[in-house]
C-alpha cells in the first residue's frame, strides 16, 4: 500500500520556539492565520457557519519516535498512542481552533499550537452533534486536567 500525503496550506503562527509555544490548544489565546494554498481555495467554501474548526497538520520538526515517551503533564513513560506527544510513527498533529474570520484563503483561527509555517493536511469542521462524546474519560490524564 502507498499513501500520498501532500500540505495544501501552511499554518502561520507566532510561535518561533518550544519555549514560546502553549502545551494544547486550549492554552493559546493567540491570533494565528491558516493559509490554503489556491488550488485549494475553492473547498473553503460554506467554512464561514462554522465557529471552530479542527485542523490537522505535519509536525515538521519531530524527530523520530519511540513508543513509550515522557508525556508533558507526567512523569512516567506511557504509550505513543496514549499520548499527544509530537514524536509519532506518523508526526500528525490535530487541534482544534475557533474560527475568526475567512479572508479569501486566509483563515484567521484563535488557539493555535503550532510551530510557525507548519504544513497543512486538512481542514474539518468542528460539529458538536459530531465530536462531542457523553460519558468519554481521558485515562491517565483525568487527575491532571
Amino acid at each position: 500500500m502507498q499513501l500520498k500525503l501532500r500540505p495544501i496550506g501552511v499554518i502561520h503562527s507566532p510561535y518561533k520556539t518550544k519555549q514560546e509555544m502553549p502545551i494544547q490548544a486550549y492554552a493559546s489565546k493567540e491570533v494565528a492565520e491558516i493559509e490554503v494554498f489556491q488550488e485549494y481555495a475553492d473547498g473553503l467554501k460554506d467554512i464561514e457557519g462554522f465557529s471552530h474548526i479542527t485542523v490537522l497538520y505535519w509536525f515538521h520538526r519531530s524527530k523520530g519516535y519511540s513508543l513509550h515517551v515522557r508525556p508533558f503533564l507526567d512523569k512516567n513513560l506511557r504509550g505513543i498512542f496514549a499520548c499527544r506527544h509530537p514524536n509519532r510513527p506518523n508526526p500528525i498533529g490535530v487541534s482544534t481552533v475557533k474560527l475568526s474570520e475567512r479572508r479569501g484563503n486566509i483563515l484567521r483561527v484563535e488557539g493555535i499550537d503550532v510551530f510557525d509555517e507548519t504544513p497543512l493536511i486538512d481542514i474539518k469542521p468542528y460539529v458538536p452533534k459530531f465530536d462531542e462524546r457523553e460519558g468519554a474519560t481521558a485515562g491517565w490524564l483525568e487527575d491532571k486536567l
